[in-house]
């Protein structure tokens, strides 16, 4: 499969369902990743929360409608040495010592305090706080998606694993945060995203030498 977007040093996305993809592609040191958790927050629920502004509309869609098949984890669990699978407690996984917390500082809302990370590294609990609630995000780094993670609490679950961990893998890519992580880092890193348009927006952020925390225009 020709890849979507490839930088010629190793940060490379693919467009298309990772279901069909995963299979053509070789062994990773790391899955680092936050899938679709089936909570139905592509179908424009952020629009209903409570802030101190009107938030942004990123439309509705279906790819949230379910959470992805337990085989899938399987499979990539058995194509990498690691794993840190964001919303890992709505998922078919076996027990771990080590989750990864990330405390979102967000207040009063009905939005979630934490997100918990799955990981299957020998090591224990980890935790970083990071506002981000609507316009007060930490940073004022601009978002994208709707279930999108801060660069920075990316940037900290990669740093997690072991240090020769310098293959990684988002098979649900979304905006491309892992992967502009990865790239931050020094790391290689592959992305699939099923939606062209978070694809292109992936792409724009990966082109960029240093991360610029400056909104996209259409």
């Amino acid at each position: 499969m020709k890849p979507y977007y490839d930088d010629g040093k190793g940060i490379v996305i693919y467009h298309g369902d990772c279901r069909e993809v995963l299979p053509t592609l070789p062994q990773v040191d790391l899955v680092l990743t936050d899938p679709p958790y089936g909570i139905g927050e592509a179908k424009g629920k952020n629009k209903s929360r409570s802030n101190l502004a009107v938030a942004k509309d990123y439309g509705s869609h279906a790819w949230d409608d379910a959470p992805p098949s337990g085989w899938l984890f399987g499979l990539l669990r058995e194509m990498s040495r690691f794993q840190i699978i964001f919303g890992g407690n709505y998922f078919p996984l076996p027990p771990s010592s080590c989750w990864l917390v990330w405390d979102k500082v967000n207040g009063d809302n009905d939005f979630a305090d934490c997100e918990l990370a799955w990981t299957n590294l020998s090591k224990a609990v980890r935790k970083i706080e990071w506002r981000w609630n609507g316009m007060l995000r930490e940073g004022n780094e601009p978002r994208f998606h709707p279930t999108q993670k801060p660069l920075a609490v990316m940037k900290w679950a990669l740093l997690q694993a072991p240090d020769d961990c310098l293959n990684i893998l988002d098979p649900f890519m979304g905006s491309g945060t892992t992967l502009r992580a990865a790239k931050d880092a020094g790391r290689k890193a592959t992305g699939i995203e099923q939606d062209e348009g978070f694809c292109e927006t992936a792409a724009k952020r990966l082109s960029q030498e240093t991360f610029e925390f400056t909104e996209a225009t259409a």
